[in-house]
């Protein structure tokens, strides 16, 4: 079996699948420090796991105690993700290739593999990523912006009266009508700024790329934007991204 992990600032997200072509996924999770991922992955038997691969936009130093904890406990060799300027037909954009963060470049790599045509790579984490590839492969470039905990986090930081809990914030976003109460003004109006941002970007896109592009969301947040034009949502597109960096 494979072990895939995708490191992002906030949380581990891993799964296993089985070592050939299927793409079968026979465990998944979500971990937030690494002592709770290989607990996780601790008590998988009778799983057996034989190769791991990785991508981390986490510092040197902590992706490199996290590729030891798991060589050391799993007895595996964890192979890594590593910036490019060339991956399976696409180029970096990027002015220093090495700057772009590796979920955003993995996930343009599989976007464009899985069309093969001008793309739009929109990923919903804690932040919200937008990027460009044209027709021949070429990434144009991106933007970075909040992502709805950044946002409404900073409203509630900085405002001393918004103070409402998880709970308020999820019934919150049970539609999209003017809010009647703090929370859901604030959830509401955040998640309405975000869509039409996208929404916009989307519409550039096409000017940029000179016709109407395959359109792939992914991210912890992609559920909130079901409402949106017609986009495909690819939950594991960084994973398949890894697949063709690390291929075993």
């Amino acid at each position: 079996m494979i072990l895939e992990l995708d490191c992002g600032n906030s949380f581990i997200k891993w799964r296993v699948i089985d070592l050939d072509a299927s793409g079968i996924i026979h465990a998944s999770g979500l971990a937030d420090e690494p002592e709770r991922l290989l607990e996780e992955l601790l008590s998988l038997c009778p799983i057996t796991i034989s190769h791991c691969r990785l991508v981390s936009v986490r510092s040197d130093t902590e992706t490199r105690l996290l590729t030891e904890v798991i060589s050391g406990s799993l007895g595996v060799e964890v192979v890594c993700a590593m910036p490019s300027i060339k991956l399976a037909g696409v180029t970096n954009g990027y002015e220093d290739f090495q700057r772009l963060g590796l979920d955003r470049w993995l996930a343009v790599v599989a976007a464009y593999q899985l069309c093969c045509k001008p793309c739009v790579v929109i990923d919903l984490g804690t932040a919200v990523t937008i990027d460009l590839v044209a027709g021949d492969g070429r990434h144009l470039g991106g933007y970075i912006t909040p992502g709805m905990a950044l946002l409404t986090e900073q409203l509630r930081t900085h405002t001393k009266r918004i103070l409402y809990s998880a709970e308020e914030a999820r019934m919150a976003l049970s539609d999209t009508s003017p809010g009647r109460s703090t929370s859901e003004a604030v959830e509401r109006g955040c998640l309405r700024m975000l869509r039409s941002y996208i929404e916009d970007q989307i519409v550039c896109a096409a000017r940029c790329l000179g016709e109407e592009p395959a359109i792939y969301v992914t991210g912890g947040d992609a559920s909130l934007f079901a409402e949106a034009r017609q986009v495909e949502f690819v939950p594991d597109l960084v994973f398949k991204g890894l697949a063709i960096a690390c291929p075993l």
